[in-house]
């Protein structure tokens, strides 16, 4: 075993402060233990935490079962789970794991015992949230099923993703995939593989080819020219994350990792001294499509990647084969074309990388992913919020993209090489140092310079940075762009020019003295736009300063920026609004503005905006245009916040209302636009608005109450009223048509019910309970049923509920609601929505906290009770809402007392309505307990029911035996029922405790008890109670308690079984025919069925004689009677017992065999039904084992219980697999046909042609059916010619002695004789028969075993041929019968079988060693018979003519054979005469003359002289025959055989003379010639 049970040792102190013990010290550990109570009733329980307990017992129960495992695989992963408990185990056990950790642990650890006791077919585990085991006496009956319904569906999903795991499925829209909204993409770079020469930036990121559009920020990696890293220590340590993707990114139908590879060194690839060093140059590229790993189909991250490498002058465009893309392509040309490319002549050159799809943030993937995401990855991030934007987040990244620019060449014939150098600086031109990342995995650098273009007017970058300012500095810097000509040489240069770009104002251009000057470049314009405004002011105003020059304007540069800030917007509409105060002419138009703006700039601002609004609200109360604008722009705040993509902003929500909210009386307000909305439901211009307002009011609601909250130091009146007003109008909305405003009518019964638990805080909660329970009034009957239902749903689960005034407003509706829907039989009650509202009032009625609810209870039972019985009656078992019925009725029936029940039963106006009542709940009772509506895992639930049922079927038998005992009123049928319901709960396979593992049992008991014992008694204690009814249950309640006393509990057994002798007594006084046959034949019946089934045991047989025995020995009457009935149901119980125990035994002949003894049984008993169903279980154990023989004369026996005759067949003789007849004739005529097709296939044709004869005549003589008549007269002469000519081996026969008590009663100390298989080998038999009873020793001798042997708890056999004695039918006997006929009667209808073993009287006498010959019966229904033995003394003399006359007629058969067939082959012929007439051979001859032929034989033995003329007779007989036989051997002689016939004929020769010579001499006839010896 892979762990040690805990041992727990209780010493006295005394015995503890010994220095000796019964174990050594180093092998004990000590536990600390509470020990309860004491002796034999001692519990220990461990002091442990539960969750290690858990642990223990579990690894215990999978340790049992892994060993019964056979599948390797299963086997395997029970494995792997096992280890990985024992190693959590100890973790625990350590205490040294820090809280969260553990916590964490703890879910691994119940998530994967679960998992396994799934697997391993084990109960489920129902826990709370915090993964502890429920206590089902301390959870609700709803809450203890819904606990079973999660983690149910919670194990279903985690082998779902085993299979699909196992399966290579997709699983990213399924498991863990399903729930994460943000991603990461894990890149590990392994190698990159080009002949550059030079240093080169490899520059990765993902690019959307569709949208032609790069999605994330770049990687760098830095490579140097000897092939490796620039910095030696990332060598095999390049790996990067791509964080923030979200699920829209996992959609996009094509996503590629692009790769640029720009070249650091000359401008040319040619060595120079004087060369321009530094530069960098573009030089290619590299694309894969990662698609299908983003999307999941591809997931492994040890696959190396191959991403082959394109040099940029060699990239054809795919559509103009003779166009190269040159260096003026933009950046995504040159990527959308090399994925368009279908071919790529890499030759060897590009990256290989592993990537690998993580669910997950940056934090969540470091957690999740350890081994892959450390402090050492690169993190390139999304340039883009994620899909989620937490609080907190702190983010504040400015992208610049460098587009494209146009540059004039001047006075050079060439366009210029323009580098443009990127920096940042403060309003003093200081620069700010590493504010720039070209990529992630490097620091920033403080000069970012782009790559240069060769001799190109009009430059594409496409080079995006990344600028990080502190967010408190960003107002003060700016950033600058200069821009110089580089030249091939050092020594050529270009005049600079200076843009600058400082958030997004001034731009300008100056003298080279004048560039640095930030306080001079920051006064000029940086956009076109600015230009041209200050173009068009010169020309205004010529006096300015500045004169422009047409040079200045020839020159541009584009670049793009993009913001991802948490603390910056530059949205002008949210800007204005913060900013209100500064232009309050434009509030309205701002704030109809906000609502425009993107979701994710307001929650980064929420409390300013919040603040701002009712600001505004509060300051700008004169003008109430702007209350309706403020409370939409609340709606739509509200609105966005619901939003899956901002949900994790509710908790600033709620924090903003009790935290920081402080409009006192916005409220007044609030209310004031909801009542308008709500009265002008009508107005369509308003429908959207108020739909939106309804979806917010919970958040609109918390806001009235906060501010009430603040302000109630004044009258509530005013809120109260507004309050009332507001439900008025919903009610007035609710009892429109339904056609009108049904959307808003529908999310108001939605979202109404959210404000419950708030307003109840400043309002009465028993007025606000009335105005909902008006508000439910108000909505016509039949309309917006599930949507009506779902609201009291909400109102039941709010707080309201929980009050016991509030319960007794509403609960009365709630409970009138649901009784008019299951009673709705002109439309289809809404079951899930009935369900989940009943439910959800019965789990708050079963809390402690909730006040009184006896009353509660009492109107739900009145009420609802017997329409839930009535509703699960009528429900599908296969319906999904079967399981919450059941558990609200169960529910009910937990939380009634006594009491309740009393004045249930009390309620019942007549006595026809109690007994429906009782009818239907036995009924719906016992149809629950058959049809399990709960998963067999579902233990814990199970009990549960159980106990529930126990307890109300012994409450209802109060009211059987108070109402339904007397003569008067005793009703048959209704406790027909509950005797019916009873046996059913007793045998429901829940409660069998012997099934179950020790463990489960131990629990099982622990926590509910024998539950069977219960029952058992109450039924024995109703029986009883019965008086003189009981005889009106007999025979039919027999079986039922059967069923009870077959259960495997002693005391329940010895309890129940007297009811048996009870019954006898009862129908042999009170039937008049003084006997107990009814009873009898019953119990046989049903015993016969219940023991086939699995029921019964040993045990049982004993107990059941032996109390049977008892009280019929003491009965006036019935102890003859009784005494054997008792000892033939014994009887017929171990026959049952032994023949259910070899039915799933691998030897079919066993099975035969108890089969046999089965059927002989009820055979002898008259039992037709029962009989002949075993023939047929018999028929089909011989048809699977081809003994159609055995098959044939086993249907036999069904054919000869009918008749040839047109009456009706009884029920009772039609067979199992019936041929829908109608008259025993029929089913006669059908049955012969099988036996005769039957007999054919077992080569059995005289028996075919027996009953064919029979058949014929019926045929002829009675129905004159000539066309059926003449089919079979052709088949009878098939069968005629086929005992002639077809090949028919002749069996072997095997005696078999079983000694021994190791063998089953049926075998013991027995012996058969067995008819083998064609050619079947006595050492095969031999081998098959040890097989079946691998501990069985071989007897070697034929001699009858021992005393001792036979009285051994071994096992002995004993196994030898015997050859059966033919026994001619008179037709045939001294006639010239040919050999073929003799054939079938040498091994069949065989009626004697003999063998030869040494048989001595007196001393023993080597001269004189001969044989005894038992005598059998031959097998007909088995292959094997017992033997019937009659020990027959032979004499020797009477042996040798016996062996004298089988050798003459085996020789005489064996010569007409060839006489008449000269095709057959000669071997047995020569095999047959060379072992009479060869001397070394045969001896018999000179043992006769030794044994009878001396005169001393003779004087001494007068009586046999005629015994010895006979047996000369017979060796004088037969030198003829050998004559004969070797005669035809010489004609049919081949060369191999030549020497053997030579010497036969010496042999013979010498053989002849020999018997001439010893006065042997005869004269006879043979073949009409006189022959003389």
């Amino acid at each position: 075993s892979y762990f040690w049970e805990p041992q727990f040792l209780e010493t006295s102190n005394q015995l503890a402060q010994c220095n000796y013990g019964i174990f050594p010290s180093t092998y004990i550990h000590l536990k600390e233990a509470t020990v309860q109570d004491g002796g034999q009733h001692e519990i220990v329980i461990p002091n442990e935490l539960p969750l290690v307990q858990e642990l223990t017992s579990t690894l215990w129960e999978w340790a049992v079962i892994w060993h019964r495992l056979y599948v390797v695989r299963m086997l395997i992963i029970v494995n792997l789970m096992t280890y990985g408990l024992i190693e959590w185990r100890s973790q625990i056990i350590s205490g040294t794991l820090p809280k969260d950790e553990l916590a964490e642990l703890k879910k691994k650890v119940t998530a994967k015992i679960d998992y396994g006791n799934r697997i391993l077919g084990l109960d489920l585990v129902v826990r709370d949230d915090n993964g502890n085991i429920l206590d089902p006496d301390a959870t609700s009956t709803i809450a203890l099923f819904r606990a079973h319904e999660t983690a149910s569906k919670r194990i279903e999903e985690r082998i779902q993703e085993e299979k699909s795991l196992q399966q290579n499925v997709d699983l990213r829209g399924q498991s863990i995939f399903n729930t994460t909204h943000t991603y990461s993409l894990y890149v590990n770079f392994k190698n990159f593989v080009c002949n550059i020469g030079e240093d080169a930036e490899l520059l990765m990121s993902l690019y959307d080819p569709d949208q032609s559009k790069f999605i994330s920020e770049n990687y760098l990696i830095r490579w140097g020219s000897n092939g490796m890293p620039k910095e030696i220590e990332k060598l095999n340590n390049l790996q990067a994350v791509f964080t923030d993707l979200s699920s829209s990114d996992l959609i996009r139908p094509r996503i590629s990792l692009v790769c640029q590879i720009v070249r650091v060194g000359h401008m040319e690839l040619k060595e120079g001294k004087k060369h321009t060093f530094g530069l960098r140059r573009p030089f290619g590229v590299a694309v894969m499509d990662i698609t299908d790993i983003i999307h999941g189909k591809v997931d492994d991250e040890d696959k190396q990647h191959f991403i082959p490498f394109q040099q940029r002058q060699l990239i054809m465009a795919p559509l103009i084969t003779s166009h190269v893309i040159g260096e003026n392509e933009p950046l995504t040309s040159v990527f959308n074309k090399v994925i368009a490319a279908k071919e790529v002549n890499h030759k060897g050159q590009g990256l290989w990388v592993s990537l690998k799809l993580l669910p997950g943030d940056l934090a969540q993937v470091q957690k999740d992913f350890s081994h892959l995401v450390d402090r050492s990855t690169a993190v390139a991030r999304k340039m883009g919020f994620p899909e989620i934007i937490l609080p907190g987040e702190v983010r504040n990244d400015i992208y610049i993209t460098l587009l494209n620019g146009e540059f004039d060449k001047g006075k050079k014939k060439t366009p210029k090489n323009v580098e443009v150098t990127m920096s940042v600086h403060d309003e003093d031109g200081n620069l700010l140092e590493k504010a720039i990342h070209p990529g992630a995995g490097y620091e920033g650098i403080s000069e970012y310079k782009s790559v240069v273009y060769y001799q190109v007017k009009q430059p594409c970058w496409y080079e995006t940075v990344k600028v990080s300012i502190e967010i408190k500095e960003v107002g003060h810097y700016h950033l600058r762009f200069t821009f110089r000509h580089r030249s091939s040489q050092e020594c050529k240069y270009f005049k600079e020019k200076l843009f600058s770009i400082f958030r997004g104002h001034k731009n300008g251009e100056g003298e080279n003295k004048k560039m640095e000057d930030a306080k001079f470049y920051l006064t000029l314009p940086s956009t076109k736009v600015e230009m041209e405004d200050r173009d068009g002011l010169l020309a205004k105003h010529p006096a300015t300063n500045f004169t422009a020059t047409k040079e200045s304007t020839k020159d541009s540069f584009q670049i793009a920026t993009l913001i991802c800030s948490t603390k910056l917007t530059q949205n002008v509409d949210l800007l204005g609004l913060l900013n209100w105060r500064s232009n309050s002419q434009n509030i309205g138009h701002n704030l109809k503005k906000l609502m425009e703006v993107e979701g994710g700039e307001i929650v980064k601002f929420l409390q300013d905006t919040l603040d701002a609004l009712f600001s505004i609200m509060m300051e700008m109360s004169d003008n109430e245009s702007y209350d309706f604008l403020v409370f939409d722009a609340l709606v739509f705040i509200i609105s966005l916040i619901g939003d899956i993509k901002f949900q994790h902003f509710n908790p600033v929500l709620e924090t903003y209302i009790y935290k920081h909210f402080s409009a006192t009386l916005a409220y007044l307000k609030l209310t004031k636009v909801l009542n308008y909305y709500v009265g002008n439901a009508d107005d369509s211009s308003k429908t959207e608005l108020l739909f939106a307002a309804l979806k917010a009011l919970k958040y609109l609601s918390r806001f009235i109450v906060q501010s009430r909250v603040l302000y109630l130091g004044e009258d509530g009146n005013e809120f109260n009223n507004a309050i009332r007003k507001l439900f008025l109008s919903f009610n007035v909305l609710m009892d429109r048509p339904l056609e009108e405003a049904v959307k808003i009518k529908g999310a108001a019964l939605k979202y109404l019910p959210s404000i419950i638990n708030d307003v109840k805080l400043v309002f009465d909660p028993v007025e606000l309970s009335v105005l909902f329970s008006k508000f439910i009034q108000s909505i016509p009957d039949n309309q917006l049923v599930r949507q009506k239902l779902n609201c009291m749903t909400k109102v039941v689960d709010s707080d309201l509920f929980h009050q016991a005034e509030c319960r007794d407003v509403l609960l009365p509706l709630f409970v009138d609601q649901l009784s008019g829907q299951l009673d709705d039989n002109f439309n289809k009650p809404d079951h899930e929505a009935c369900s989940q509202l009943l439910s959800n009032i019965l789990e708050v009625l079963d809390r402690k906290e909730v006040g009184p609810t006896a009353a509660h209870i009492q109107l739900i039972m009145d009420r609802l009770l017997r329409r839930i019985n009535r509703t699960v009656i009528g429900m599908s078992r296969q319906s999904p809402h079967i399981g919450s019925f059941v558990a609200c009725m169960m529910a009910i029936l937990k939380q009634m007392d006594d009491a309740h029940y009393n004045h249930y039963i009390s309620t019942f106006k007549t006595r026809q309505d109690l007994i429906d009542f009782l009818m239907e709940t036995f009924i719906m009772f016992k149809d629950l307990i058959g049809k399990n509506v709960y998963a067999n895992d579902w233990m814990v639930m199970n009990m549960m029911q159980s106990r529930i049922f126990l307890r109300a079927i012994n409450q209802y038998t109060s009211v059987l035996n108070r109402c339904f005992l007397d003569q008067a009123s005793f009703e048959l049928q209704l406790w027909n029922n509950y005797f019916h319901l009873a046996v059913a709960f007793l045998t429901h396979g829940s409660l069998q405790l012997e099934t179950f593992s020790q463990a489960k049992r131990n629990k099982i008991v622990k926590k509910y008890g024998d539950m069977r014992k219960d029952i058992g008694f109450k039924i024995r204690d109703m029986w009883y109670n019965l008086g003189p009814h009981k005889i009106k249950f007999i025979p039919s309640m027999v079986g039922p308690i059967l069923e009870v006393t077959l259960t495997p509990e002693p005391e329940l057994r010895k309890a129940t079984i007297p009811i048996f002798f009870d019954m006898m007594q009862c129908e042999f006084t009170f039937s008049g025919n003084r006997n107990f046959h009814m009873f009898e034949d019953e119990l046989i019946t049903k015993l016969d069925q219940e023991v086939e089934g699995g029921r019964g045991d040993e045990q049982y047989k004993i107990l059941l004689e032996k109390l049977l025995l008892e009280h019929c020995r003491k009965h006036k009457y019935l102890s003859s009677s009784g005494e054997v009935f008792a000892l033939l149901v014994s009887s017929l119980l171990e026959n049952l017992l032994d023949y259910r125990a070899f039915m799933h035994d691998g030897s079919r002949e066993n099975r035969m065999s108890c089969t046999v003894n089965v059927l002989n049984f009820y055979k002898e008993k008259k039992r037709e039904d029962i009989y002949i169903r075993y023939l047929y279980k018999l028929r089909d154990l011989h048809t699977a084992s081809e003994n159609f023989t055995e098959a044939a004369y086993t249907l036999l026996l069904h054919a000869e219980l009918l008749q040839w005759s047109d009456k009706p067949c009884a029920p009772h003789l039609l067979q199992r697999d019936s041929y829908y007849v109608y008259s025993q004739l029929e089913l006669k005529e059908k049955l012969y046909e099988e036996i005769i097709a039957f007999f054919n296939k077992g080569k059995m044709w005289e028996k075919a042609i027996q009953l064919s004869k029979e058949l014929a005549e019926m045929y002829e003589n009675k129905v004159f059916d000539y066309e059926r008549l003449g089919n079979l007269l052709k088949k009878r002469a098939t069968f005629y010619e086929n005992i002639m000519k077809a090949m028919r081996p002749q069996p072997e026969y095997f005696a078999v002695g079983y000694f021994g008590h190791g063998f089953p009663s049926f075998l013991r100390n027995k012996i058969f004789i067995y008819r083998g298989k064609e050619y079947e080998r006595r050492e095969d038999f031999n081998l098959k028969l040890l097989t079946q009873f691998p501990n069985a020793e071989k007897l070697s001798s034929t001699a009858p075993p021992t005393e001792e042997i036979k009285a051994s708890l071994k096992q002995y056999v004993q196994c030898f041929i015997v050859k059966p004695v033919m026994n001619l039918p008179p037709n045939l006997k001294d006639k010239p019968v040919p050999e073929q006929i003799l054939n079938f009667y040498r091994a069949n209808e065989v009626q004697q079988f003999q063998y030869s073993r040494p048989f001595r009287k007196g001393e023993k006498d080597p001269e004189n060693e001969f044989a005894v010959s038992p005598s059998w019966f031959e097998p007909r229904i088995l292959k094997w018979f017992e033997v019937k033995q009659v020990s027959v003394e032979i004499s020797p003399l009477e042996n040798a003519i016996e062996t004298m006359e089988l050798t003459n007629e085996k020789i005489s058969n064996c010569v007409q054979q060839h006489t008449w067939d000269r095709t057959l082959p000669v071997h047995p012929l020569s095999m047959l005469l060379n072992g009479i007439v060869d001397p070394a051979v045969m001896g018999g001859y000179n043992n006769y003359e030794k044994a009878f032929f001396t005169d001393k034989y003779i004087q001494e033995h007068p009586e046999d002289q005629e015994k010895i003329e006979q047996l000369k007779q017979l060796i004088a007989l037969q030198m003829p025959l050998l004559a004969e036989g070797i005669r035809i051997h010489g004609k049919r002689l081949t060369e191999q055989l030549k020497p053997l016939h030579d010497r036969l004929t010496s042999c013979f020769k010498e053989l002849r003379e020999n018997i001439i010579a010893s006065c042997l001499r005869r004269t006879f006839i043979w073949d009409g010639e006189t022959l003389s010896f």
